[in-house]
């Protein structure tokens, strides 16, 4: 027996905004950088510590280790790479001629500029750095949030992100905590469109706002950004060239196989997790539609059940004939073809005869 729903039957709500933290069992600020010495192995040219770092919200070796950490809880929140235009910063991937510069940074700079510009011989500008001769193509940090942490978006104006280390612009605690934030509520409209959707400006500041006194592009010298935001892509591009100091300003020297001991995303990994606070939201709209399901008295007073038929298909015991119970326990959502869409499973049973009737609201959230 299947009862149709009326247009009355059925509530559409209109879509909410949730906000939650980003990180794994919604933890506000991540205060921890933990990651897999397997994944984040710079051994050979070609080791994959060379082009992204995994980092996790717990030891990822936890299970093995005996630790009382559910192995499930270790989950990667976010990728660090680093990425040059011509390839320095990291060993070539062989010695040979012609092969200069063809390494894993020039490998991570051509992926996310094609990420961004849909195009191979465009470069990253921050501000006008990077437009021209005198203000070369800079060098990049790449902070790539896991996609299934930041659901449909990050959330504008959330960010909170310090960087433990010093940089070539504005001073901050005697150049020690870098706080960067981006721009979304001071330049709501953003720095303008890419494939990645619209972005803003990573600039120094708390909370989406722009640091008292400052703009975004004149910060870092005379008209550079600290960066770019993409909440649509998950994704954070710094630029690399506003951080000096040993602590976070990249090695890009020459390619070839010695280059890149001081391993660069391992510099911005240390300088995050030293400073033990990055903060970042994510949003995600959830549309609601309600289905009443009315059973009147008369319906719906028989189970199912195999046991209470015989081979016959007649009513095995008497008392189910003329007096009926039974209890609703689960409600099924058909299509129009009766295939079975989804289960509504209630909180407990609801007991069902001829002298009762009911009516179960299920909601159905996406």
């Amino acid at each position: 027996m299947y009862t149709r729903f009326t247009d009355n039957d059925i509530v559409t709500r209109q879509a909410q905004e949730l906000v939650t933290s980003t990180w794994t069992n919604n933890t506000n600020n991540l205060q921890v950088a933990w990651t897999s010495s397997a994944q984040a192995d710079f051994t050979t040219p070609t080791s994959s510590g060379q082009f992204y770092i995994d980092v996790y919200n717990d030891n990822p070796a936890a299970e093995w280790l005996g630790s009382t950490v559910a192995a499930n809880s270790n989950e990667v929140q976010y990728s660090i790479a680093f990425g040059h235009s011509a390839g320095s910063g990291s060993p070539d991937f062989t010695n040979d001629t012609g092969s200069f510069g063809l390494g894993a940074s020039r490998v991570t700079y051509n992926q996310y500029r094609q990420l961004h510009y849909n195009d191979d011989t465009a470069n990253f500008t921050f501000g006008t750095h990077g437009t021209n001769a005198s203000n070369p193509p800079p060098s990049i940090y790449v902070i790539n949030i896991n996609r299934s942490r930041y659901k449909q978006r990050l959330t504008k104006g959330s960010l909170n992100l310090h960087l433990s280390g010093t940089t070539t612009g504005i001073a901050q605690a005697d150049q020690q905590i870098i706080k960067l934030t981006d721009d979304s509520v001071t330049n709501p409209t953003g720095v303008g469109s890419s494939n990645l959707g619209t972005y803003y400006n990573i600039v120094s500041g708390a909370d989406g706002t722009v640091l008292t006194g400052t703009t975004a592009t004149t910060q870092v010298g005379t008209s550079a950004s600290y960066g770019n935001f993409y909440p649509e892509a998950g994704l954070i591009i710094l630029n690399a060239d506003a951080f000096g100091g040993p602590r976070l300003k990249p090695a890009v020297s020459a390619g070839g196989p010695t280059a890149n001991t001081d391993r660069n995303p391992l510099k911005l990994l240390q300088s995050i997790s030293e400073s033990q606070y990055f903060i970042v939201d994510t949003t995600e709209e959830i549309n609601s539609q309600f289905y009443f399901c009315r059973v009147r008295n008369d319906q719906y007073n028989y189970t199912n059940n195999e046991s209470f038929v015989d081979n016959n298909k007649n009513i095995r015991f008497e008392t189910m004939k003329l007096n009926p119970k039974v209890f609703i326990t689960t409600i099924g959502l058909y299509n129009d073809s009766f295939e079975l869409m989804g289960v509504a499973k209630l909180s407990q049973p609801v007991a069902k005869d001829f002298t009762k009737e009911a009516l179960v609201r299920v909601k159905l959230d996406y």
